[in-house]
């Protein structure tokens, strides 16, 4: 786990967004019906009102600092919260910050 890709990946107000909605997936897409892998890519990229692109250097790089992780199934990539990150650094904060 690198803290310093997490933090930088934390400080940006709509990656901070995007980790608020993926907490609570079926309350923030209620479009979208089924939540097993996670929020469609697209779900996502109509809430930011963002371009394709830049919603995916954004969860790239949440990704990249392992916030959350990614599904593919056949066109469509699906996103949800890493939680074990989430615990980790809480812990991180907790110990040594």
């Amino acid at each position: 786990m690198d803290n310093v890709e997490i933090f930088k990946a934390l400080s940006n107000k709509t990656r901070l967004q995007i980790l608020a909605w993926l907490k609570n997936p079926e309350e923030s897409f209620p479009e979208q019906e089924v939540y097993g892998y996670g929020v469609c890519v697209g779900q996502i990229q109509l809430k930011t009102g963002l371009t394709q692109s830049t919603v995916s250097e954004y969860l790239s790089s949440l990704q990249r600092a392992g916030l959350v992780i990614s599904t593919r199934k056949g066109q469509w990539t699906y996103y949800k919260r890493n939680e074990e990150t989430f615990a980790a650094l809480g812990q991180i904060i907790q110990s040594e910050i």
